[in-house]
């Protein structure tokens, strides 16, 4: 008899491989200290301000897949693609644009059943201080079902602020977020206001080779007036090597999850492990 978590392991073994093949497949480079101000919870931490004004300052790109293991069929796979980049810098702050498409696969129809695409549009202009950097936060999330009817809009639009910030204690790097604001409109969702924190830490073993450390946590409100099921949280804990080659870089993570709302119709928490690699710009 097939053990029942075959399916479950087959999609962890898969991802490693993947991760592992792409990993041994970035060229060797010179040695070169990990350097500050990597992009790694999808928003740029702070970086240093320029001489002049000067324009597409920085670009970052990012792909990643993970492994779920759930016991839901509807969530297999948790897959992104976008990229982040600087449109300006203005020496006392900047402007910057993020893209971003995640889709999640199951197993319910296919063996890679891709039954949702979710899209998020950001645009944020900051201003710089000695301790940190602060920015004014346009966020779009919309969401769409994959081989699936959908009927009606799921969407949302908030305006807020974030806040960056980026230490060091000896050899590791932390880097800080909070992010909070309200919804200015919404469809087919019932969240009044949302707040995301995140923290990387980052420790370096060798010039080309570092363990870190991830956590984001979120906080949804809910409208009473729409649904009585009070305020949601959320959040993920993950670990992995980073690998730098040349031209970018390579994470492969092992993680937990809780994801508010994870299917864009049921309004419920969905958790998991996950396992699987990410490519970022170097």
């Amino acid at each position: 008899m097939a053990h029942p978590d075959g399916p479950l392991i087959r999609r962890v073994v898969t991802a490693w491989l993947v991760a592992l093949v792409v990993a041994f497949a970035l060229p060797a480079a010179a040695q070169d200290p990990m350097p500050p101000g990597t992009v790694t919870l999808g928003v740029p931490v702070p970086g240093l301000p320029r001489a002049g004004v000067e324009f597409l300052t920085r670009y970052d790109f990012h792909l990643s897949a993970a492994a779920l293991v759930n016991d839901d069929k509807r969530f297999s796979w948790d897959t992104h693609f976008g990229g982040e980049l600087d449109a300006v810098d203005y020496i006392v702050g900047r402007t910057s644009i993020r893209i971003d498409y995640g889709a999640v696969l199951g197993n319910e129809l296919r063996a890679f059943d891709p039954n949702q695409g979710n899209y998020t549009l950001e645009l944020s202009t900051s201003a710089r201080s000695r301790v940190a950097e602060i920015a004014v936060v346009f966020h779009h999330k919309s969401r769409h079902l994959g081989d699936r009817d959908k009927t009606v809009p799921i969407a949302w639009n908030l305006l807020g602020v974030r806040v960056l910030r980026q230490a060091s204690a000896g050899p590791a790097t932390v880097e800080m977020d909070l992010t909070a604001g309200r919804i200015v409109q919404h469809s087919s969702v019932d969240y009044t206001w949302i707040g995301d924190t995140g923290l990387v830490v980052r420790r370096p073993l060798v010039p080309r080779a570092g363990l870190y450390v991830r956590g984001v946590g979120q906080f949804v409100g809910v409208s009473a007036a729409i649904n009585a099921r009070g305020a949601q949280a959320g959040g993920l804990v993950e670990t992995g090597v980073r690998l730098k080659g040349e031209k970018g870089a390579i994470d492969l993570f092992l993680g937990y999850e809780r994801r508010v709302d994870a299917a864009p119709l049921d309004r419920q928490p969905q958790t998991w492990i996950f396992v699987g690699f990410r490519l970022v710009g170097g």
